[in-house]
């Protein structure tokens, strides 16, 4: 158990998870209120409205990431996310005001929902790789891990609160409530000691840094691998708030509340698969490609439950395989790369993460009204079973790999590679101890 909290043992990394954890119960809860208030309120019923919602609040990921990558390794982390956060909360506020005044109409959803993916397009690089910065090297993982685990345990209260407080109160006073939580990550980042933070390499300026952040990718097919499979899962697969909300809605006959507790249900496998994750040392690849698989699996099964109830308990086992796959992707990408450059490849995971969004909500969001809200879950299961299938073949056909099976024990997967020139081979151990590369094996 020390181990699974072994980063909280560091002050500076205390007040993020502190403050993050309020902001994030309060994102959780937005998220539910927005979809609700759009599906109910201002459309009949509409998924594509709220696919096209969501895809809107991801889409500014696929022009501004790369962009905000070389922000998060030339600028100072902690007072871009100050200023990143802030926004937010402004944000969420001035959609709330519109709705308590009765005058927020779909269009108006539609702009918030850009605005605030423009800002979280450029704070997500940041808040990722500051992560580096608040503990050492060997902790990395863990904190990683838990800071998946503080995002999932806000996933377990957030919707519920939220689907209570729209019955109650409204959607309006969800957003106000959600712009007031984002002062416990600003009082955090604040109170930090400024001493304590883990010395931090900067890029300098200047021409060509997101082309060298590209380069440095296409060199790696561990990292290149690993966003394949993320992307397509996430694509298709990872669309909880819009295939919730049709499950909940069209397929089970449920209201506000149902809709809410789906999503704290789905939050106990994931924080879970959070905590495993802070518990292990040293990310693999070959972890990303099988809990992918799992994922496909579980969400198969998951889009064939007969009632809510089985349905909801379904969502545990996704959950987990999501977040397990999650956590090892992002742990895996920045142990193993340079620091230098590590806000860019973050930046790079994040656009095929968060940029995928909006291509995949609108078409999920159509399979849900023309096939029914149960394909629209089947969708991404098929796909993730086929993204994990093809990267197993990939790396067997190109990696050295040994494959062992017993009888007693689990089946066992061991890969290893070779860099295949001199520049691939500096790129993958700079900055970093070599006991530290991330391999599959």
């Amino acid at each position: 158990m020390r181990s699974t909290f072994a980063s909280l043992a560091f002050r500076n990394y205390r007040l993020w998870f502190a403050g993050a954890l309020v902001a994030n119960v309060g994102t959780w809860m937005q998220r539910v209120a927005q979809d609700w208030l759009v599906l109910t309120d201002l459309t009949d019923d509409s998924g594509i409205a709220v696919g096209i919602t969501t895809a809107l609040q991801f889409a500014p990921a696929l022009f501004l990431s790369a962009w905000a990558g070389v922000l998060a390794d030339r600028l100072d982390r902690r007072t871009l996310l100050v200023a990143t956060q802030g926004a937010m909360g402004v944000l969420a506020a001035g959609l709330g005001l519109l709705v308590l005044g009765g005058h927020a109409q779909l269009w108006q959803v539609y702009v918030f929902a850009g605005l605030l993916g423009c800002v979280s397009a450029i704070d997500a690089p940041a808040r990722q790789t500051f992560v580096a910065d608040m503990v050492p090297p060997e902790r990395l993982p863990n904190a990683v891990g838990l800071n998946s685990a503080s995002f999932n345990a806000a996933r377990m209260i957030g919707p519920g609160l939220a689907g209570l407080l729209i019955a109650w109160v409204g959607s309006g006073w969800v957003f106000m409530i959600n712009a007031v939580s984002f002062a416990g990550t600003i009082v955090a980042l604040l109170a930090m000691r400024r001493s304590e933070l883990q010395p931090t390499q900067r890029s300098q300026r200047g021409k060509g840094q997101i082309r060298a952040g590209l380069r440095y990718v296409r060199r790696r097919t561990d990292l290149v691998v690993v966003m394949a499979v993320v992307g397509v899962v996430s694509t298709f697969g990872l669309n909880f708030q819009l295939t919730s909300a049709v499950m909940a809605r069209t397929e089970f006959g449920k209201g506000p509340g149902e809709y809410g507790i789906l999503g704290s249900i789905l939050a106990i496998g994931s924080l879970a698969g959070a905590l495993m994750a802070a518990r292990r040392e040293r990310p693999r690849v070959r972890l990303v490609i099988g809990s992918a698989l799992g994922f496909g699996v579980a969400a198969g099964v998951m889009a064939l439950m007969p009632t809510y109830e089985l349905y909801a308990l379904a969502t545990i086992p996704v959950g987990f395989a999501s977040l397990t796959m999650l956590t090892a992707a992002n742990a895996t990408i920045q142990m193993s790369t340079d620091p230098a450059m590590r806000g860019r490849v973050m930046s790079i995971y994040l656009l095929v993460f968060l940029g995928a969004t909006p291509i995949g909500s609108p078409v999920v969001g159509w399979v849900a009204e023309v096939l029914g809200p149960r394909w629209s879950i089947g969708v991404g299961a098929i796909s993730a079973l086929l993204a994990a299938g093809l990267a197993g073949l990939w790396a067997l056909r190109n990696w050295p790999v040994e494959v062992r099976y017993s009888l007693r024990t689990r089946p066992h997967l061991a890969v290893h590679w070779h860099t295949v020139d001199r520049d691939e081979a500096e790129d993958a151990l700079r900055g970093q101890e070599a006991a530290n590369r991330v391999t599959a094996a």
